[in-house]
């Protein structure tokens, strides 16, 4: 299966368009976990298409305007807060058949180098990490806000400044050793609205 969507690293395509603005200082931020949803999907037999979350997710994004090569992403996902709505397939999504939560009990994902691809879009690769194999992947990240949050002037916790972003990508989870078939490519929908932690 693959992060998804905190994979919270995505949030370093927004780092690219801050050459924009006025320089600023290295500055973190920490997912929200209220408004981070790490989504995949997948095709069943090429019957019908079903999808799937992960429920508890630690992301953080280091920034650095002046140098974006020097931001980095990293996502820690709890293998065991996977989620379909469907007990049994959860608890079968946890065993060892597929992501054996008790011997590889976190996904991550360790952001490796950014390339802007627009004025809000940017590839971000890095190495994914899923039942103890690391895989290369690239998100396609957009950056959907930066800057103070909207609801900042109402409620206390939205004071400061926020990141927002939406990304997405594909793994083969043959390619992590989970499962003992091909289900062909998983998708992988990260959204994340991030709050500056320093």
């Amino acid at each position: 299966m693959r992060l998804s969507r905190s994979l919270g690293l995505a949030a370093l395509s927004f780092v690219v368009a801050l050459p924009a603005v006025s320089a600023l200082a290295e500055q973190t931020f920490e997912a929200d976990p209220g408004h981070t949803e790490v989504r995949f999907g997948w095709s069943h037999v090429g019957v019908s298409n079903q999808h799937g979350e992960f429920l508890v997710i630690d992301s953080k994004v280091t920034l650095d305007p002046d140098n974006v090569e020097q931001s980095s992403v990293s996502v820690t996902i709890d293998a065991s807060s996977v989620f379909t709505g469907v007990t049994d397939l959860d608890d079968h999504l946890r065993s060892a058949d597929f992501l054996d939560v008790e011997t590889y009990p976190e996904i991550t994902f360790e952001s490796t180098k950014i390339t802007q691809t627009g004025e809000d879009t940017a590839d971000v690769d890095g190495d994914l990490t899923i039942h103890g194999v690391t895989q290369p992947v690239t998100l396609d990240v957009t950056l959907t806000h930066m800057g103070e949050h909207p609801l900042g002037s109402v409620m206390d916790y939205y004071s400061g400044e926020w990141i927002a972003f939406s990304a997405m990508t594909e793994i083969d989870h043959m390619a992590f050793g989970v499962g003992e078939f091909s289900t062909g490519p998983i998708t992988i929908w990260i959204d994340t609205e991030m709050k500056e932690s320093n």
